[in-house]
């Protein structure tokens, strides 16, 4: 009996009563992530409070811009350099959470957007059109790191809710959609006669609240593990997993971006107010981030490659429905579906990608991965504007939909790879 004892074996009777001494089968999985909800809980009220600096500029950049630049055609420069910073800092956001861990790239993120607000906030005040364009560079570098909170939120839980929690935080940037455009509008013009001067030195204040959130944020310190640990990044980017992954990240992101922006103006040259292209953005704003909430559920029922799916066809859709028609309400209807067809592209491939690397790989892959996102988006700045001007919505519209279905048919083709053994998953 003594020895059914030491073995784990209840010594009751009936043999079905397990050892008080043994630790229950949960537990293990508990410890492994003790800080699971409040982590998650800090990273969604970050990404509301850190998202409303991309709200904020792309609210007032180009208005900014075309205030202070001598040369009117560089109005919208300052909203190419976000993109541009962004896109720059997401390789070095990656290397320094290898090295540091994530909070230290957060809390230079957070650095980042005070710098934004306060440079900004000095290029209103004396004048400056190219301060104001390395101020709004800043801001990009304060996106990419942004980005980076759903790939934390994935660290935060066990396998089973890792698309949940990517979801969920990501669910924060509907408020970010709320939060910047009320800042821009109850600020921007406390300070007269300089216009968004307040807004600026009030995103700055935002970026602190948001460090300070983010600074309790506790996740494990990268473990110290050698270049041989990981697989060759030529070998990582063969998987066909993850070529559909970052194809319909960047084609979902890539063609988001060009409609968004492209909409409004094209609404006014079509003789739509802007009241009327301000509620298409709020509408399309909500139609991004809304189905958050319950995307996370939706991979874990049908799974991530649908999920996916689903996002590029209603895309299309929204394309389509651009081409039908120039009323408010084909637009409004292209700004909402593409926000929903954005969202669940967007969720779904970032899940996908969680499936790809082994956990030394982890930050390498994901950097990469917004690096392919964020660059695309820096080609899309410098030629949508000229499409629509020169070939008109229609174009932009039309040209939109061969990405997307050449996102699809790639996802498509790795059905045909299901025999290839699964590479290892992040623990």
């Amino acid at each position: 009996m003594q020895q059914a004892s030491a073995a784990g074996v209840s010594s009751s009777p009936g043999g079905d009563l397990p050892d008080p001494r043994r630790a229950p089968p949960q537990r293990p999985a508990a410890t492994a992530f003790p800080h699971e909800r409040g982590n998650l809980a800090r990273l969604a009220i970050g990404q509301a409070l850190a998202g409303a600096n991309a709200s904020v500029i792309f609210a007032t950049g180009a208005v900014v811009g075309n205030t202070l630049a001598t040369d009117k055609a560089l109005a919208t420069l300052p909203i190419t350099m976000f993109v541009v910073g962004t896109a720059l800092a997401t390789l070095p956001a990656g290397a320094i959470a290898q090295r540091h861990g994530r909070r230290a790239v957060f809390m230079i993120g957070s650095g980042c957007g005070v710098l934004v607000g306060l440079l900004a906030a000095l290029a209103v005040l004396i004048g400056s059109f190219w301060l104001f364009c390395l101020a709004t560079m800043f801001g990009g570098a304060y996106l990419a790191v942004t980005a980076t909170f759903r790939f934390a939120a994935a660290e935060c839980g066990p396998a089973e809710r890792r698309a949940r929690a990517l979801s969920l935080v990501m669910a924060g940037g509907l408020f970010a959609g709320i939060i910047g455009p009320q800042l821009v509008t109850h600020t921007m013009m406390l300070w007269p006669p300089y216009l968004f001067a307040a807004t600026f030195v009030a995103q700055a204040v935002v970026a602190v609240l948001a460090g300070a959130v983010l600074y309790g944020v506790r996740l494990p310190l990268p473990k110290r593990v050698g270049t041989e640990a990981g697989r060759p990044l030529g070998v990582i980017l063969r998987q066909p997993r993850l070529i559909a992954a970052m194809t319909a990240g960047v084609v979902s992101y890539f063609i988001m971006n060009w409609l968004m922006t492209s909409a409004p103006l094209a609404m006014r040259l079509c003789g739509l107010s802007q009241a009327d292209a301000n509620l298409g953005i709020q509408w399309h704003v909500l139609a991004m981030y809304g189905p958050s909430f319950g995307t996370g559920w939706v991979i874990a029922r049908i799974g991530a490659p649908r999920v996916v799916a689903i996002g590029l066809l209603v895309s299309v859709a929204a394309a389509a429905l651009g081409l039908s028609g120039l009323s408010v309400w084909h637009f409004w209807g292209t700004l909402v579906l593409i926000g929903l067809g954005w969202n669940f592209g967007f969720v779904g491939a970032s899940a996908m990608v969680l499936d790809c690397y082994r956990p030394e790989e982890r930050t390498r892959v994901q950097s990469l991965n917004d690096f392919a996102v964020f660059g695309s988006m820096v080609v899309g700045s410098f030629i949508s504007g000229g499409l629509l001007n020169h070939y008109g919505w229609a174009v932009v519209c039309l040209v939109s939909i061969i990405p997307l279905l050449i996102a699809a048919a790639t996802l498509y083709a790795t059905t045909r790879f299901r025999t290839q053994a699964a590479p290892a998953r992040v623990a």
